[in-house]
């Protein structure tokens, strides 16, 4: 049975959320604070972690920091703030959707499972990752663009593989630096730079990019239906061979 995870200080709230989600087959794990959050998480492994951000004992921002430094469960964040800036912040800190309060408990099913069927086809993945006229082997670590070998640096495929991985889904500023760069001398600008030198190899026009797209001030996202008028191009390059 899916498990949920619900971590609120408000009773009324998790009474709410346990009703809706049993009544639709989940099981139901509460906790009030964000101590008993992150041992629950910890002990019961949950497909999904609903995130109150007004917790009494830790800012909720802080609680899906420590989840990130060890899970990739999926992390619903539930605010009384509509802000962008404040969305975009914790989007990038690691959330997967944010919800603001009040809100309907259907629409928060339907974001539940829609993130629930994400992460099954993420766990259930081919190794071989299609954009248009763009193919990336995870397993054998190999790009080819219409049947030829790319010529990549060892970077350019990291930023590659990061976002194929997760390819339709937006990947924030900072899990690609990670992926690339180990978070340790890796920066936003850095990473444009090296999304325009990829771009250069991979897109007809760079300027007006059809696989590699830009979320602003979140991140980037590989799109798998990129237009068709990539097919064509590049038939003509010489193949290379892609770092292993």
């Amino acid at each position: 049975m899916t498990k949920i995870l619900v971590i609120d200080d408000e009773p009324q709230i998790r009474r709410f959320l346990r009703a809706g989600y049993e009544l639709h087959g989940f099981s139901v794990f509460e906790a009030e604070n964000a101590a008993a959050g992150l041992r629950v998480a910890t002990m019961n492994s949950p497909d999904l972690i609903v995130l109150d951000l007004n917790l009494p004992d830790l800012d909720g921002a802080e609680v899906l920091e420590r989840l990130r430094s060890w899970s990739n469960i999926p992390v619903i964040v539930l605010s009384i703030q509509a802000d962008e800036q404040e969305k975009v912040r914790l989007l990038k800190g690691g959330a997967d959707d944010y919800v603001v309060k009040p809100f309907g408990i259907s629409e928060l099913l339907a974001r539940s499972e829609a993130l629930l069927r994400r992460q099954m086809r993420s766990a259930d993945r081919e190794p071989m990752v299609k954009a248009g006229p763009l193919s990336v082997d995870l397993m054998s670590r190999m790009a080819t663009l219409n049947g030829r070998r790319l010529q990549l640096t060892r970077k350019e495929y990291a930023l590659l593989h990061g976002l194929a991985a997760h390819a339709g889904l937006v990947v924030t500023h900072q899990q690609l630096i990670g992926e690339i760069w180990g978070n340790r001398a890796g920066n936003v600008q850095y990473l444009r730079i090296l999304v325009r030198k990829l771009r250069q190899k991979i897109e007809i026009v760079p300027t007006d990019p059809q696989l590699i797209i830009s979320e602003s001030g979140i991140g980037y996202r590989l799109e798998p239906g990129a237009s068709a008028r990539q097919e064509d191009h590049y038939r003509s390059s010489p193949s290379a061979a892609c770092p292993t």
